[in-house]
């Protein structure tokens, strides 16, 4: 069943029919009702992709993430399909993991799917160099890019972010004002996100007057992170005679490993030691005691990173290509902070 079918029923054009499907307002009521009636008939479901042809719109946006099973990345996908579906738009999502080469691969094959934009989650997207960004502007000349959590200043690309920089600043600066000076930073991404991360960690000491310890910094270099490497990290630093009062993570599962470790070293908790992740996700209200965690506004990031898009597709000149989201400290039991 096909489109020539309907025609040679209703003993209309083809183009008829395929204005009738495409919903074009040029068609009289008599002719639209009668090949309406006729796929009602036929059972006759468009081609999608033969149907995006004559609207130049697929009406579904590509979605990249590197890993799904990163709960940062699957509920930000989450939210974004949420919102696109509110908008009458399907998605395609791609996986791509971390290698530059399978991104650059994805991108080109959600463009050969003719979607009508490219919507990109997490920071890590977001490289150094302009070349190995090149990628990114390509697909810009094509379809609008949308970054979740990531800034590019380029034609066609606009950027939903919150200030992790500023939010890991805040946090550190409520440590030291509660008494806690001697602070580990754990992290495990060198990411756009994870840089700034580090840097306002790193702000906060120097603008309190804190000599910057370098081993008082770790890397836990690994995308699939587990309670259990951030556990064995802080195990390693005691051990390497590392003294600390106080533990700031760029995410709740590597507070939590810091929480186990605190457990079986008999610390007392927010006593003995302050700790603080970042996302403020289920499991930090999981986790005994409660986690105090910085909420970086997820939802809202992509909730706008949509409503943006929309506002591009309606060829709304005044749409800001950059948005900042700052993000709130949630504070829960693994700290006490000085409210003066």
């Amino acid at each position: 069943m096909n489109i020539y079918d309907i025609s040679n029923k209703t003993g209309v054009s083809i183009a008829t029919v395929s204005r009738v499907i495409n919903g074009s307002s040029n068609v009289s009521e008599k002719t639209r009702a009668k090949v309406l009636a006729a796929i009602e008939e036929l059972g006759y479901t468009p081609n999608v992709f033969a149907r995006g042809l004559g609207l130049n719109t697929m009406k579904t946006i590509g979605i990249m993430c590197a890993d799904c099973s990163d709960p940062y990345l699957a509920r930000a996908v989450y939210y974004i399909e949420q919102e696109l579906r509110k908008n009458s738009y399907d998605s395609l999502l791609s996986c791509t993991g971390y290698d530059h080469d399978d991104k650059e691969k994805c991108m080109t094959m959600l463009l050969s799917k003719r979607v009508d934009a490219v919507i990109l989650v997490g920071s890590n997207y977001i490289e150094a160099s302009e070349e190995l960004n090149k990628y990114i502007l390509t697909a810009a000349k094509t379809v609008p890019v949308m970054l979740v959590n990531g800034e590019l200043n380029a034609p066609n690309v606009y950027s939903t972010l919150c200030d992790d920089a500023a939010a890991i600043y805040d946090v550190t600066r409520s440590f030291i004002k509660s008494g806690k000076k001697n602070l580990v930073y754990l992290y495990n991404s060198l990411s756009y996100s994870g840089t700034r991360k580090l840097n306002g960690f790193r702000n906060a000491l120097k603008e309190s007057g804190i000599p910057v310890q370098e081993n008082h910094i770790c890397l836990i270099d690994s995308h699939g992170i587990t309670v259990q490497d951030a556990k064995n990290a802080i195990a390693s630093l005691v051990k390497k005679g590392v003294e600390f009062d106080g533990v700031i993570t760029s995410d709740d599962i590597l507070a939590v490993g810091v929480l186990k470790y605190a457990k079986e070293a008999e610390l007392s908790i927010p006593d003995d030691l302050f700790v603080a992740g970042y996302n403020n996700f289920d499991i930090s209200e999981c986790c005994e005691p409660e986690l105090t965690s910085v909420d970086n506004k997820l939802e809202s990031l992509c909730r706008h990173c949509v409503s943006t898009l929309m506002s591009v597709f309606a060829d709304d000149k005044t749409v800001p290509k950059k948005t900042v989201f700052s993000a709130e400290i949630i504070e829960r039991n693994t700290t006490s902070f000085d409210k003066k």
